[in-house]
């Protein structure tokens, strides 16, 4: 593995850990059970990436496709308790943040690549991650869309 190889690879580890501890945190303080289940399971995530970056012997792309996260926990629960102004509505901010950057390394890192199953690897994490933004970008928007409707605010 070469040094810039090496490298991407450190900084991919560095942002699902840090991904893995914020989700774990946030799960940690939210007193809503269903928005506690939606941090655990983006916790979950990025644990499973964790694992696949770790493996040792070479570039494994795992097989499985990332999953709708919106379907499985985006229901009307969890819409219910995330509150525009609520730490959770904060920390849905912030998630969407630590995603991009983590799509920005990983599509780049599948560009430069030259070994074929890294590039793939990295192509893998990225959609996975593309997901995740998907998902918090829909809560996102629908708090914000609570904001507007709550305070009147129509541009048309």
């Amino acid at each position: 593995m070469d040094e810039t190889a090496l490298n991407v690879l450190k900084t991919a580890l560095l942002l699902e850990r840090q991904g893995k501890l914020f989700y774990e945190q946030v799960a940690g303080q939210t007193a809503s059970p269903a928005v506690r289940e939606l941090f655990e399971l983006l916790a979950g995530e990025e644990t499973k990436h964790i694992e696949i970056l770790s493996v040792k012997g070479g570039w494994q792309t795992p097989t499985e496709t990332p999953d709708t996260l919106s379907a499985k926990v985006l229901t009307q629960e969890v819409r219910r308790q995330i509150s525009a102004a609520s730490y959770e509505a904060a920390a849905i901010s912030a998630a969407m943040e630590m995603e991009n950057r983590a799509v920005a390394v990983y599509s780049a890192r599948a560009e430069a690549a030259v070994d074929p199953n890294e590039r793939e690897l990295y192509r893998w994490l990225a959609q996975w991650e593309r997901e995740h933004q998907r998902f918090l970008a829909d809560i996102n928007r629908e708090l914000l869309e609570e904001i507007w409707h709550d305070r009147g605010f129509w541009p048309f």
